[in-house]
């Protein structure tokens, strides 16, 4: 048994697709599944069930899969901590984070790290903040930058920074009649209840920013004109500039463009809050400390 050959599976366990974890693994589609079907052979159990939609794991896939994580999570641990011998001059970290978030906040953060740390790689895993608590909780990144409230992680949680929640808007759409300047401010704040006779473009209900924008428009007492409500934030930002809509963006997340405003969710605007959070009691390695330094220093 190679450690290779276990994150071949729980590569297959987390994709659930042959298909998928192979581009992951930059491997061939044909090769994974030939040593798919030769690992199920030696072991004389089968770990995936087939089906139309991708594979699943078996009970016997399930206990193998939970396992082969512990044992390249632990792997993982003493590798950082025989790293750590050597000081900061190599050794690697897995830093979660949210891939609309990541994309704005990621360039600056690791090019002042790299700056300090030029010999240690950095592995991103993106996915929303949900996955990664479970990512957290099984120990299988070093740390992440998630939106708060977390449901199971409470402990290894800092507040780094709130984030506000804008809604965007072209320079010429109508809700502009029922914005309101911000005093000694560049922005705009908006009345959602004046908002509702315009057409919403809106993130997937799994996502942070979906699941907060319906929250608001639940307190003001509207339902929302939306007809595409499964939309990557990106793209909704990229429709409302276009003028095709109003879509949810963060501070975090907002550029300047000359045919694009940003406004507040009421006169108060609604914020999250972001932090950094660790695995539970597992070894922190001065590499992930330095990480976490760099992150808190750039968006202080």
């Amino acid at each position: 048994m190679h450690l290779k050959e276990l994150k071949y599976i729980v590569t297959l366990a987390e994709e659930g697709s042959i298909s998928r974890a192979a581009d992951k693994l930059y491997m061939a589609q044909s090769s994974l599944s030939q040593f798919l079907q030769q690992y199920e052979s030696e072991l004389g159990l089968p770990l995936f069930i087939r089906t139309s939609k991708g594979i699943r794991p078996t009970s016997a896939g399930t206990l193998f899969i939970d396992n082969a994580r512990t044992i390249l999570t632990h792997y993982r641990l003493v590798q950082n901590e025989l790293w750590d011998m050597a000081g900061l001059h190599g050794g690697s970290v897995i830093l979660g984070i949210s891939s609309f978030r990541g994309r704005y906040m990621l360039p600056k953060i690791l090019t002042s790290f790299y700056e300090k740390y030029p010999g240690i790689r950095v592995d991103i895993v993106e996915q929303n903040s949900m996955a990664l608590e479970d990512r957290l909780i099984e120990g299988s990144i070093d740390l992440a930058i998630v939106a708060l409230p977390l449901t199971r992680l409470t402990h290894e949680v800092e507040f780094i920074k709130k984030d506000e929640i804008f809604i965007v808007a072209n320079r010429n759409h109508p809700v502009m009649e029922f914005a309101h300047k911000r005093e000694n401010s560049p922005y705009y704040w908006v009345d959602l209840k004046d908002t509702t006779s315009f057409e919403y473009i809106l993130s997937d209900y799994d996502t942070i920013l979906g699941s907060n924008s319906r929250r608001q428009f639940e307190k003001a007492g509207i339902k929302p004109i939306a007809y595409n409500t499964n939309i990557t934030a990106d793209l909704g930002v990229a429709m409302a500039r276009a003028g095709l809509g109003l879509a949810f963006t963060y501070h975090s997340c907002a550029q300047d463009y000359p045919d694009t405003l940003y406004l507040s969710i009421g006169e108060k605007g609604v914020f999250l809050e972001l932090a950094l959070a660790h695995p539970y009691s597992t070894y922190q390695s001065k590499a992930a400390l330095a990480l976490g330094k760099v992150i808190r220093e750039s968006l202080s």
